[in-house]
């Protein structure tokens, strides 16, 4: 047999396999979501909540095994890091709130964030530079408001 040939089948039946491990795609319930002026939360949404909240959308490819590993560690990883749907637990304890914030408006204002891969596959995160700089000084604003006085 070719080595062509054989290899193509071991990656085939390697990539099979790899289609019974199984992580679960979960949306956790909202405890407490953001609030923002509108057009500041639709940018949110639009660019952070698939990673950033219990409201992902899983696109179809999440399901597709090696793929699907990686995607549900970057929801993982960016809900441990920032969820908006527990934002009710970071008002509680405004130093932290404000700490979110500032770190909101640095990432999304210099345009750390959205990844460019997560930009690449999904259009509406694209924000313009004037949706960046609302987000940026929304939550600027914000930031300061929870400052302990």
């Amino acid at each position: 047999m070719h080595p062509l040939r054989t290899m193509g089948i071991v990656v085939a039946v390697v990539l099979g396999g790899a289609q019974l491990v199984r992580l679960p795609a979960t949306n956790p319930p909202v405890r407490g979501d953001l609030i923002a002026p509108p057009e500041v939360k639709g940018s949110l949404r639009r660019g952070c909540y698939d990673c950033h909240s219990n409201e992902t959308t899983w696109p179809w490819y999440s399901a597709v095994a090696p793929v699907a590993w990686i995607i549900r560690g970057d929801v993982n990883e960016g809900r441990r890091r920032l969820n908006f749907s527990d934002w009710a637990d970071y008002e509680s304890d405004p130093e932290t709130a404000a700490q979110k914030l500032r770190q909101i408006a640095k990432s999304v204002g210099n345009g750390d964030m959205a990844p460019m891969y997560y930009r690449a596959l999904h259009a509406g995160a694209r924000l313009t530079p004037a949706q960046r700089e609302a987000v940026r000084h929304w939550a600027e604003q914000e930031a300061v408001s929870h400052q302990p006085h």
